[in-house]
């Protein structure tokens, strides 16, 4: 029996679309280019990935969505095209971590620690920790980099990867500290083994109100007075 899922990845910079079947990756399409705009290409990435595998969007099982945290615009247009396709059809939501998504990009050793990291405003970083099991030990947080960071964190060799760790790199120097400069962006072809356990133990969102995992509230600058 076919269970192919529709995923979107769109928490960064990368505009990604996969397509899955059976826990399976069969396509992947997507682009991390400089000034990228994730409203003008990620209809076009979705189209052009479902006519490569050939389905229908009444073929889909269901659609699994990156949701944060991240970039507020980006989650906002990953989840509403989620959203519309599901309720358009039917399907179940399913809703992943993007730190979750990031770390799967990593084959971690025994042992290791993962701090997967998104870049967020000035010195902070959205993280998370999970052991060589893809476990997670510390829960998603917003962690401003300092002097004081490396007391917070779990005992152990720790690998820091994603668009965030750069920072971290003048305040973390101890031996027990690798850095993975290869591993920027989460990718939806990261998604497929996470999707496929929660369409497999149904752990579905609500189509109406699920929102993003946005984690700080968003902010504006505000306009000049003249």
């Amino acid at each position: 029996m076919n269970n192919y899922h529709l995923l979107l990845e769109t928490a960064t910079t990368n505009c990604s679309v996969a397509i899955a079947n059976n826990g399976e990756l069969l396509f992947c399409k997507e682009s991390n280019a400089a000034n990228f705009r994730h409203s003008d290409y990620l209809h076009v990435f979705i189209e052009a990935s479902m006519q490569e595998v050939g389905l229908s969007f009444s073929a889909l099982s269901a659609v699994g969505v990156s949701m944060g945290p991240g970039s507020y615009t980006g989650l906002r247009i990953g989840v509403s095209s989620a959203k519309g396709i599901c309720y358009a059809n039917d399907i179940p939501l399913i809703g992943v971590n993007t730190l979750e998504v990031l770390a799967q990009g990593y084959s971690p050793g025994e042992g290791e620690i993962m701090l997967p990291m998104i870049d967020a405003r000035r010195m902070e970083v959205f993280t998370m920790a999970l052991n060589a099991q893809y476990e997670i030990i510390q829960p998603t947080s917003a962690m401003i980099i300092s002097e004081e960071t490396s007391a917070t964190l779990p005992k152990g060799k720790k690998v820091l990867f994603g668009s965030g760790a750069a920072k971290c790199k003048s305040f973390l120097k101890e031996e027990d500290y690798l850095f993975v400069d290869e591993i920027e962006v989460p990718s939806a072809k990261n998604m497929v083994d996470l999707v496929a356990k929660k369409y497999a133990a149904k752990q579905f969102e609500d189509v109406a109100y699920f929102e993003p995992f946005y984690l700080k509230d968003f902010h504006t600058n505000a306009p000049k007075l003249k």
